[in-house]
């Protein structure tokens, strides 16, 4: 699906569910006064991994949690995006494709479809030891920088998992310093 600016994004709830415990987790916090008032019943209803949830809710409460819980160190989120790799590999076992990352990072093509209802991370370069991811969440700053940040220390530890040695992961292009895209650019040794 391609994006349109008037389409509403939507986000699977196994990865809304991580935003919410984030925050539920900070109880002294005044959430009503850092949220707007639709946002609020997240922080207390059942989350259903699989179904869908607004993905601009899920931009707020990223902001919320760059700014509260991780007090905006984007290299707290890149190591979050790492630990979240174990999440989806508990619930999605055949992500991993023990000593092969091709075909691990080829299964998270397949997989990342079902994350999101439009294209944000697409891999237009899979060589054997190198690939680059295309990010696109369409948020707007600062969670667009963090959520490319978190993407990065994800595909490091999912690389890791898979084998790969000496994982190198940069972002090339940076759409919110004035690039068209967001390029993760990564290599690595098998």
């Amino acid at each position: 699906m391609a994006y349109h600016p008037r389409c509403v994004r939507q986000v699977k709830g196994i990865l809304f569910v991580d935003y919410v415990r984030m925050l539920r987790g900070h109880k002294g916090v005044d959430w009503a006064g850092r949220l707007p008032a639709d946002d609020l019943p997240y922080l207390t209803a059942h989350i259903d991994p699989d179904a869908w949830y607004p993905m601009a809710a899920f931009e707020r409460l990223g902001d919320q949690i760059l700014h509260v819980v991780a007090r905006d160190d984007l290299e707290a989120v890149r190591m979050w995006g790492r630990f979240s790799v174990d999440v989806l590999r508990a619930k999605y076992p055949m992500l991993l494709a023990q000593g092969d990352p091709i075909e691990t990072i080829n299964r998270f093509r397949v997989l990342r479809a079902t994350f999101f209802d439009f294209e944000a991370l697409e891999v237009p370069m899979l060589h054997d030891d190198e690939a680059e991811i295309v990010i696109r969440y369409h948020m707007g700053m600062p969670a667009e920088e963090a959520a490319s940040m978190q993407t990065l220390g994800f595909f490091e530890r999912l690389l890791e998992l898979a084998g790969a040695t000496d994982v190198e992961a940069e972002l090339r292009e940076r759409s919110w310093l004035g690039d068209a895209r967001t390029l993760l650019a990564l290599s690595w040794t098998t």
